[in-house]
């Protein structure tokens, strides 16, 4: 049984009168009694139904003269209940008085006065809709919209200005930024479909979104084929893939997750997340960086008006004339390599790069037809979902055993620097690294969230392996037995085992026979920098 207090609080919530000390007092009640998150959910749900009929009738009320009979028998509307597939039907007599006239004082009183539990409160607000609409007046404008396009990067069918209200809409190449009627600011990543039920509740029936949710769309709720997220003011993300668990992230603050068909809800505080498929939700590693969120999308934008996308392809067009390129692989064309992975938008709106998720994704290369090079240089864009983990694999040739001396393996270590280890090589004597192979020194970790250029130079000859990050020169680490570099057989994204799953996207993929220069990185690093 809820206390006053509950229903005090539940209330301030749905009415938009929570003070910050109510919030923090009702999520600390919402973390440890499912009850109350229930509550909520069904509080809400049911707010929710209420608007969107509300602005069906607006429609009809809107195109009806003042003074018009009602039709004779009354009109009936489908209100979905709170968890529950199915709908109650409630006759609602919507015959319009002469004149526009405000509903009684206090009309909506009830529902705050209401104090027999959660059960009034739901039949006070249904109440206090049924006497706005008898009176022919609902207090939004019967026009006003769920949604309007705030800015779109790269090509999708929908133009800034654009405003949304139920229709299904496809986002096939690049981004979209939205801003409902209550201010929640939504960025829809590419290739997705999705439509809006509501200014408070969008359905999301594939893609990846995240959400930026102010005061006063608090109750704002994502809708996924396997269960809902609603927003208790906060920043979170939302991933629905083609088929498979839907995803949410939560980055600040506190999200109410509910799978379909599971009983309970389950509370989400920041870097939390769960996988949500089947009727059945469990815990999985938070990826904030799997989403691009609204101060990513202004720096996109304006490194694509500057021209850096042109930049960036004529770069990759030089270095396809070099004679020493081994491969490039920037995985636009339909012709892939084979593996497990899903392919996610690149680096800019409306390019594509593979994305590895779960342990065992990978992607097989066959680079080198089993030559050997005194000198190589390898590079790629990577966009990190998380770090910390014992190895993430950016190439790894198959072989790795004492028959094989040179074998390439290049990573990202514990440490969050990058690895380049060639089997059989030694580190030259007074060497700083305590694992045996070159490493960088430069963590990684402050470049979370963001695409990041990672570049590696071996030489054999001269017994250096250089480290660029973002290009920038980092470090060097002298070899005492440095063998040739031995390619052929490799995998991306993982190595056979568990501790090499690379989390994230790989982009533009660079393997050259020759050691480049650190002005040619930079210049690299420049060219196809998405930020700039």
């Amino acid at each position: 049984m809820n206390s006053d207090r509950d229903l005090d609080l539940l209330q301030r919530y749905v009415d938009g009168q929570a003070s910050a000390d109510d919030m923090r007092e009702l999520n600390a009640r919402l973390g440890g009694e499912p009850t109350l998150r229930r509550q909520l959910m069904e509080l809400l749900n049911l707010d929710s139904a209420l608007a969107a009929v509300s602005q069906d009738v607006e429609a009809e009320l809107a195109e009806r003269p003042l003074g018009t009979n009602a039709p004779e028998q009354p009109q009936k509307f489908s209100v979905p209940p709170a968890s529950s597939s199915t709908s109650q039907t409630l006759p609602i007599d919507n015959t319009p008085p002469p004149g526009p006239a405000p509903p009684p004082d206090g009309a909506c009183a009830s529902a705050r006065a209401a104090g027999g539990g959660v059960a009034i409160m739901f039949l006070a607000l249904a109440a206090c809709l049924m006497a706005v609409v008898g009176a022919g007046v609902w207090w939004q404008s019967s026009n006003a919209d769920w949604a309007t396009v705030q800015k779109r990067v790269g090509e999708n069918g929908l133009l800034e200005g654009m405003r949304l209200r139920g229709q299904t809409h496809q986002v096939d190449a690049g981004l979209v930024h939205l801003v409902t009627a209550r201010g929640a600011e939504v960025v829809i990543e590419a290739p997705a479909e999705f439509r809006f039920e509501s200014a408070e509740r969008l359905k999301m029936l594939r893609g990846r979104l995240s959400a930026d949710v102010p005061s006063a769309a608090q109750g704002f709720t994502v809708i996924t084929p396997s269960g809902n997220a609603v927003d208790l003011g906060t920043r979170f993300g939302v991933d629905v893939p083609i088929s498979g668990a839907s995803e949410i992230h939560v980055f600040e603050g506190q999200v109410i997750a509910e799978a379909t068909g599971e009983p309970t809800s389950t509370s989400l505080r920041q870097g939390d997340a769960l996988s949500m498929d089947g009727g059945r939700s469990a815990a999985r590693g938070f990826r904030s960086s799997a989403f691009i969120q609204t101060d990513e999308i202004s720096e996109l934008t304006a490194a694509l008006e500057r021209g850096q996308r042109r930049n960036s392809d004529a770069a990759l067009a030089a270095l396809r004339r070099d004679p020493a390129l081994i491969t490039l692989l920037d995985f636009e064309t339909d012709d892939l390599p084979p593996g497990v992975f899903r392919m996610a938008q690149g680096r800019w709106p409306g390019s594509r790069a593979p994305e590895f998720v779960n342990v065992g994704d990978h992607m097989r290369l066959n680079v080198g037809e089993g030559r050997q090079w005194n000198q190589l240089t390898l590079a790629a864009w990577v966009r990190l979902d998380r770090l910390g983990e014992p190895y993430q694999s950016l190439l790894h040739t198959d072989g790795w055993d004492s028959s094989n001396p040179g074998q390439v393996h290049w990573m990202l270590n514990r440490n969050t620097t990058m690895r380049l280890a060639l089997f059989g090589n030694l580190l030259a004597d007074g060497s700083e690294e305590k694992e045996w192979y070159p490493d960088s020194r430069t963590p990684v970790l402050p470049e979370r969230g963001r695409w990041v250029h990672l570049a590696t130079v071996y030489d054999a000859t001269a017994g250096t392996v250089r480290f660029y990050l973002n290009g920038q020169f980092d470090k060097q680490t002298e070899q005492a037995l440095a063998h040739p570099a031995k390619l052929g057989p490799a995998q991306i994204g993982n190595w056979n085992r568990n501790d090499r799953k690379l989390s994230g996207r790989i982009d533009e993929l660079l393997i050259l026979g020759r050691a480049m220069e650190d002005k040619e990185i930079e210049q690299l690093f420049l060219a196809g920098n998405p930020y700039r």
